[in-house]
């Protein structure tokens, strides 16, 4: 469902003009350096797929016309699933990684306690 854009845009530009607090430069960093993660966790995860796809739907369509049980029991939706299962996972997988390597790179300890 989620919020119409109209309404979060409301939400967020009032809350905006009506907060009384300021954030640091250094959390408008963090946040710029979150934003720069979850992207490229993103653009990762769909190089991914895209590999993943072509990857697992060859041999899936190859064994669905050559092998014999696999023509008689892969059904379209069967051969879809086994497709679309492998991208996903590869998705979710390869962002996720991604995600906490950026977000381990950008973390910086205070040394001096």
């Amino acid at each position: 469902m989620g919020i119409p854009s109209e309404m979060r845009e409301f939400w967020v530009n009032n809350r905006r003009m009506n907060s009384f607090l300021i954030a640091s430069p250094a959390e408008e960093r963090r946040i710029e350096a979150a934003r720069n993660c979850t992207q490229e966790g993103v653009r990762a995860g769909a190089r991914a797929a895209a590999i993943a796809c072509v990857a697992s739907a060859v041999p899936t369509l190859v064994a669905c016309r050559m092998v014999p049980w696999a023509k008689a029991n892969l059904n379209y939706t069967a051969q879809a699933l086994i497709i679309s299962a492998a991208s996903i996972a590869a998705y979710f997988i390869t962002a996720d990684k991604t995600i906490l390597e950026c977000a381990r790179r950008n973390t910086h300890y205070d040394k001096t306690t």
